[in-house]
């Protein structure tokens, strides 16, 4: 396995790669040729996922942003990434996101609970999705504990859930994505999800010969084998950006004065920004505004807005 040496937050620490030549550069034909390059890959992630750093709730939380600017472009709308985090982090307390930051919701909540979902759940995630509910889409738990007694590759079983919800409910398939990464994490026993396939949801289907992605068979088999293989090097890629960064963080924690510092240095590694209006019990705004800056010019964390007001912090 290749490996980048990157210190992490606490202690020097190396961040799993996926191999170069497990990452897939086009499309795949043979099914097994793309199940042997997710295999290789998920090795790699199965690795950095059990390692579970100081910093992998931030990791998560940008791999949700990734694959919700996915979700939002397949489903024709404009937001991108810069665009949903306005929409969550700026939006009043408990206030409604709108379509687009809904999606973020969506992905954000699979990598936040632990893996598997019921009727309920899984209601609440089509409403985020913008999805029709339906007696089809209800028998999915079902499919999902069908599929896990089965005992199926994690990537083949991913792609049978992909299959099942748009079998379920024709033009579901971003729910099919979303439960394609929950099946993922249940097979693979991750005490919580990755955000993963849908930031790779268009690859295939542009390099499919007919411009579509596969419905079935060996096809979408081998199409979701090689998406698994994409989203797991680009875990592993942002990983390796963010661990140094975190470990610079973890250094300049004692020359912080600032009361309630603790805390927003705990929300800068357990979410992908922090807003700069950050207010807290021991936290000012304006003690908060101070904090940042300081931390920018230590080099600990990055303004990620490129505006003068309404600013966003992060690793």
């Amino acid at each position: 396995m290749d490996f980048a040496s990157i210190p992490a937050s606490g202690a020097p620490w190396t961040v799993p790669a996926v191999p170069g030549w497990a990452v897939p550069r086009g499309a795949v034909a043979d099914p097994a040729e793309a199940a042997f390059l997710a295999g290789a890959a998920l090795n790699a992630l199965d690795n950095l996922v059990r390692a579970n750093p100081s910093w992998a709730g931030a990791w998560r939380a940008r791999l949700a942003l990734i694959c919700a600017a996915a979700a939002a472009r397949q489903a024709g709308r404009a937001e991108d990434e810069s665009m949903l985090r306005d929409a969550w982090y700026l939006r009043p307390a408990d206030g409604d996101p709108g379509p687009a930051g809904r999606m973020l919701a969506a992905w954000r909540r699979l990598a936040e609970c632990s893996p598997g979902v019921d009727t309920t759940a899984l209601q609440s995630v089509c409403t985020l999705l913008g999805l029709s509910w339906s007696a089809e889409l209800a028998s999915l738990p079902d499919e999902i504990d069908r599929q896990l007694a089965a005992g199926r590759p994690a990537p083949l079983a991913a792609a049978a859930m992909v299959r099942a919800v748009e079998t379920a409910q024709p033009g579901a398939r971003l729910l099919g994505w979303w439960l394609a990464d929950q099946v993922l994490a249940l097979r693979l026993r991750w005490p919580l999800s990755v955000p993963l396939l849908m930031a790779d949801a268009g690859g295939p289907r542009r390099a499919s010969r007919g411009g579509g992605f596969p419905a079935d068979g060996d096809g979408l088999d081998a199409a979701v084998c090689v998406a698994v293989a994409q989203g797991a090097a680009r875990a592993c890629r942002l990983a390796a950006e963010i661990a140094p960064r975190a470990a610079r963080l973890d250094a300049v924690v004692p020359k912080l004065r600032a009361k309630g510092a603790g805390d927003a240095v705990r929300r800068l590694l357990d979410d992908d920004v922090v807003p700069g209006t950050l207010q807290t019990a021991a936290l000012s705004r304006f003690a908060a505004r101070r904090l940042f800056d300081r931390l920018v010019a230590l080099g600990a964390v990055r303004e990620l807005s490129g505006r003068s007001s309404f600013k966003l912090y992060g690793l």
